[in-house]
């Protein structure tokens, strides 16, 4: 099973299994690791904004307009900012690294 490593807020690195199929936000999830994700990876929300390490985001496809739109109001946005719940995991990302943004910015809490 591909595996992933999640950079938590305070720099701890947790490698996790990382069923393919599954998204960054649902791999988190079932790992218990603090990605929020309030709107439940319908797209209609930045919280669960990640920050891809540099030497994984060629591998990624590219973002949709819809993403970039919601990547717009991500807290603390990067380079290599995507959003969990769009990142599919496959055996290509076996490794893929991400790293949790210092905050977030939750509009649907309002």
């Amino acid at each position: 099973m591909p595996k992933m490593i999640f950079v938590e807020r305070d720099g701890t690195r947790r490698e996790v299994d990382a069923p393919v199929g599954l998204s960054v936000l649902e791999i988190a999830h079932k790992h218990g690791i603090d990605l929020e994700g309030a709107c439940e990876g319908s797209l209609a929300c930045s919280t669960c904004h990640v920050v891809v390490d540099p030497d994984w985001i060629e591998l990624l496809k590219e973002p949709t307009e819809d993403e970039e739109d919601m990547l717009d109001l991500a807290f603390g946005l990067t380079q290599t900012s995507r959003l969990g719940c769009q990142i599919i995991m496959s055996e290509e990302l076996d490794g893929l690294t991400v790293a949790l943004p210092a905050g977030v910015r939750n509009m649907m809490n309002r």
